[in-house]
């Protein structure tokens, strides 16, 4: 280090140190010698934070444009910044080269820019020629937590906003060496996805209760409006939901000592209170879906010991077939004798400072691994199974989704997806509680008509459907009631292309794919708008792409793994998809087999073929469940079904027509049956596939007629009773 470099570190370092609390993970992985060192770039400051963490001095590799900057340039050259230009790098790399030799640390924002969405953009290349040609050590590093201050674009711009906290708390962490040759594109990025996903991990606040999170969020905006009810439209401020909650929450905690309690209603202001307040007792919310059928819920209720239900006499009224348990609490009947508790409770969430209101309600100080929700799957490929979702789990994804999608004060969500499913459960619920986004429930989400006129009404601006839901919206809405909406996100099933440019061409809103399951609280992955140039001809970076589910949410590392084996594959080759992330699930609920097929040493197996692209792009190609192998070749049945749609001149707009269903084989291992709800000539069809193309293995044996296909209330297929209709068909030939 020269005496310029010591004087600066002497005089800056104090300095700096007064705004930033860094703490280092990693360092035992630095080596002695020279070494590349790869951060991912988030703010103009990140060169002063990654000093601040390494105990030795390190050279940047800095864009020449800056590095000649007058203002900047003896400051850059004192801390020996290496310039160089994209066009001509050959300098830079004989530069980086010497340094590295003579045993430096050598810096590369391998992004070559600055994120605008807080995710990790593509990785050039150039890093992979300096370090091949030093045959260098490679270091991913990690900085985390500095999206959101005042020097990233987190809001839409830099610099212009006040900061968050003073010190600002950084975590950098430094990942295990790298040989040059090993350090490939995809491999450097799932480095650093993982090192994300340990800092991501290691927040503190990760650890809040979930009754926590939502007073604290229920308090910043108390006289602001929670909830708008699309039946009867009446609203609640955020104080006057979070007093009536309150009051129930005493109610229940002093009546029942069961740990999980049943919540028996639609999306509406009555289901908000009711899963505030269990949370808020200390007990755990299990909303059931009363659309599954009775003998799915007596399952679900005697599965996790339901002896309570909170429920509505109208509601009651229409699910007549339900499976009640021995109590069940009329919110209709119970909250009018509550009246005077709510009141105080009201005035408390008013006037009580946070911290006595958490005291006097008795909200424990953490949450971490507990069970703080229960939900049960889909049943679309068999009988339901209870996901446990701890606090950490979903105050981690509702932080997760607040990265992603970076709400604005005007933003109003249009909450029809029952609380039920887990996109609805997160998003719609403890999302808006938690971040103070306004929302406007609705009890069902086919009721098209309705819903648009709310949007149009409350002037709503995101809206979460799935495809089957927007179908609805092209034959019973009209543009003008959907033109206040910025952003439209659909989930749970496969969007077919064809439906969003339908939904496009119709209301010049364009559908944005987003990836999740129950297990993982549910949001892994969305595609976003992409950011708007900030000048004429400007090269903005993409947060879209035609056919994938966008990019994953931040904290969460992927692997790809073969189906088979488990034999780790590159990120961009196509197998079996593996998460790991504050928002995995803790398991399934007493089924230690099913919990350890999915869960190892932490990572999540989907049971979905996927694979990422250079820019961190998720695309997935299927379940496992829905694919075929066939003469030892993996067919999957959703491409398989997209071409037959697309030869018999089908649209996305309509509903499910077919499905393609695998039955065993004796000559091929397995055989595809083809599912129709109209007529389709086999033999016309097979001909038509094989003029497209299309390979004889992914030709169906045979059809089957239906009056229609088998599906969920979510519009996703129903594999298992799909499947028994295959079968019969077997069966009767």
């Amino acid at each position: 280090m020269s005496a310029g470099e010591r004087a600066l570190h002497f005089v800056a370092r104090p300095l700096v140190s007064f705004f930033y609390r860094v703490h280092a993970l990693g360092l035992e992985h630095l080596p002695e010698g020279g070494f590349l060192l790869l951060p991912n770039h988030i703010t103009w400051v990140d060169a002063i934070v990654l000093q601040l963490a390494c105990p030795r001095p390190i050279r940047y590799i800095i864009d020449q444009e800056f590095y000649h900057k007058p203002i900047l340039r003896p400051f850059l050259r004192t801390v020996g910044c290496i310039p160089i230009d994209v066009r001509h790098s050959r300098s830079a790399i004989r530069a980086a080269t010497e340094q590295l030799a003579a045993g430096e640390i050598v810096c590369l924002f391998p992004e070559g820019q600055l994120t605008r969405s807080g995710t990790l953009l593509r990785l050039r290349r150039g890093y992979e020629l300096i370090a091949q040609h030093a045959n260098a050590v490679v270091i991913p590093v990690w900085l985390d937590r500095l999206w959101g201050s005042i020097f990233s674009f987190q809001g839409g711009k830099f610099f212009t906003k006040w900061p968050k906290e003073i010190p600002y708390r950084v975590t950098v962490a430094f990942g295990r060496p790298l040989e040059a040759n090993a350090a490939d594109i995809a491999t450097v990025r799932e480095e650093l996805l993982k090192l994300g996903e340990v800092c991501y991990s290691r927040r503190v606040s990760l650890d809040r209760h979930l009754a926590e999170e939502c007073v604290r969020g229920l308090k910043r905006r108390r006289f602001s409006t929670a909830v708008i009810d699309g039946i009867d439209n009446s609203e609640l401020s955020r104080a006057k939901l979070l007093g009536a909650a309150a009051a129930l929450s005493r109610f229940l905690r002093k009546e029942f000592s069961d740990p999980r309690i049943a919540i028996v209603l639609p999306a509406g202001k009555g289901s908000m209170v009711a899963n505030l307040a269990v949370t808020l007792a200390g007990k755990v919310a299990v909303d059931l879906n009363f659309t599954a059928g009775r003998s799915a819920n007596e399952s679900a209720c005697k599965h996790a010991d339901l002896r309570v239900a909170i429920a509505a006499t109208q509601f009651i009224e229409r699910v007549k077939d339900f499976p009640w348990p021995q109590r069940v609490l009329k919110l209709d009947e119970l909250m009018p004798r509550l009246k005077l508790r709510i009141l105080f409770w009201w005035m408390m969430s008013i006037f009580a400072p946070t911290r006595l209101l958490l005291r006097l309600l008795q909200v424990p100080k953490r949450g971490g691994h507990s069970e703080a929700v229960l939900l049960f799957t889909s049943g679309s490929s068999g009988k339901p199974k209870g996901v446990v979702l701890s606090h950490r789990n979903i105050v981690g994804n509702v932080s997760q989704f607040r990265e992603l999608l970076d709400a604005k004060k005007e933003d109003a969500i249009l909450a029809s997806l029952p609380f039920f499913h887990s996109f609805g459960s997160t998003v719609t619920l403890w999302y808006p509680l938690i971040e103070g986004v306004r929302i406007v429930t609705y009890p069902n989400p086919l009721e098209v008509a309705k819903n648009a006129a709310l949007i149009e009404k409350y002037k709503l601006t995101l809206l979460l459907a799935t495809p089957t839901f927007l179908r609805g919206y092209l034959r019973k809405a009209e543009p003008q009631q959907l033109r206040t909406l910025r952003l439209v996100i659909t989930g749970a099933e496969k969007l077919p292309l064809d439906l969003a440019k339908a939904f496009e061409d119709r209301f010049n809103q364009h559908v944005f794919e987003g990836y999740g399951l129950t297990e993982t609280s549910p949001v892994v992955s969305v595609n976003l708008p992409d950011p708007q140039p900030t000048k004429s001809g400007e090269q903005v970076q993409p947060s879209s792409r035609l056919g994938s589910v966008g990019k994953m949410a931040p904290g969460i590392a992927a692997e790809i793994r073969e189906p088979e084996t488990d034999r780790k594959l590159s990120l961009h080759e196509t197998g079996m998809v593996w998460f790991r992330g504050v928002n995995i699930f803790e398991g399934y609920l007493r089924d230690e087999k099913r919990t350890a097929d999915v869960l190892r040493d932490g990572w999540f197996k989907t049971g979905d073929i996927g694979r990422f692209d250079e820019d961190g792009f998720l695309y997935i190609e299927g379940r496992l469940s829905r694919f075929s192998k066939i003469g030892g070749e993996m067919v999957p049945h959703e491409a398989v079904e997209q071409k037959i749609i697309e030869l018999l001149g089908f649209s996305g707009k309509d509903e499910r027509l077919v499905a393609i269903v695998g039955v065993q084989d004796e000559s091929k291992g397995e055989a595809l049956i083809l599912l129709a709800a109209v007529d389709v000539d086999l033999a016309q069809l097979r001909d038509k596939l094989r003029d497209a193309g299309v390979p004889n293995l992914w030709i169906p044996k045979k059809v089957c007629r239906v009056d229609s296909i088998p599906v969920l209330a979510s519009g996703k297929l129903d594999l298992k009773k799909c499947q028994d209709r295959a079968f019969e068909t077997q069966a009767v030939s």
